[in-house]
């Protein structure tokens, strides 16, 4: 299966009136804070998913697990999957160099009995990405730039109540960060050992209140091997 050990990885960023010593700086600043809170401080960060409403991670009614934005550039993982790995709350398996299975308590179902991955609820802001057509998400499919993740918000247990029937046994959230903080030129490339990624993100002001932004990201994914060393030829692309 394919590892995650990055080989080589370079960042460079462009942004108005920034330098990329500074933005390093800065993330330098945000991780020594999270270092200075105390465990109040750090129960009161806010969650969203609960309870369709912010509120601070102490007061919210279910177990759920936040990865931030830090933990996410820091991990150096280039696709979805790859960060949902951060949650110690799911179970992530990789089948080929497209294909994974994510889900939580065990319920992962069979692929190869067209029993596929459905009571694990999946939004990107808010929005459904479970797909009716075969009962599942397409992971290969939902791509989001990973310097504009803001957090990702995992729920154990039913959410139904709130969230529908897809979310039986929890709820993932992944919540991009606002088009006001990511304004400006960002050019990203990665690479690792079996697999390479790039991406353009441009901000910009369409009034004094109104903020866009707009992406293009490519992702090239080298096949893998099977347990006797054979080649799978699931090799595979995307831009």
């Amino acid at each position: 299966m394919k590892g995650s050990l990055r080989t080589w990885r370079f960042r460079y960023i462009a942004a108005t009136g920034l330098l990329w010593l500074a933005a390093t700086s800065a993330c330098a600043e945000s991780i020594e804070d999270l270092r200075d809170l105390s465990l109040d401080e750090l129960a009161n960060v806010s969650v969203s998913s609960v309870s369709k409403t912010r509120q601070a991670l102490s007061d919210a009614p279910a177990a759920v697990f936040v990865i931030t934005h830090e933990d996410i550039v820091r991990s150096g993982a280039a696709t979805l999957p790859e960060i949902l790995r951060l949650a110690p709350n799911l179970y992530v398996a990789q089948s080929s160099a497209s294909a994974y299975t994510i889900t939580a308590r065990g319920l992962s179902g069979d692929q190869g009995a067209v029993d596929f991955t459905n009571k694990l609820l999946v939004l990107i802001d808010g929005r459904s990405v479970y797909s009716p057509f075969y009962s599942g998400v397409f992971w290969d499919m939902q791509d989001v730039l990973p310097d504009d993740v803001e957090r990702v918000e995992v729920i154990s247990g039913p959410g139904a109540t709130l969230w529908g029937a897809n979310a039986f046994n929890g709820v993932v959230n992944i919540i991009t960060r606002r088009s006001g903080e990511t304004q400006g030129l960002l050019a990203v490339a990665d690479g690792g050992a079996r697999e390479r990624s790039g991406g353009l993100r441009y901000g910009g002001r369409l009034g004094e209140t109104l903020t866009a932004r707009i992406y293009l990201r490519g992702y090239d994914d080298d096949e893998t091997l099977t347990p006797a060393g054979i080649r799978a030829k699931d090799d595979w692309w995307r831009v």
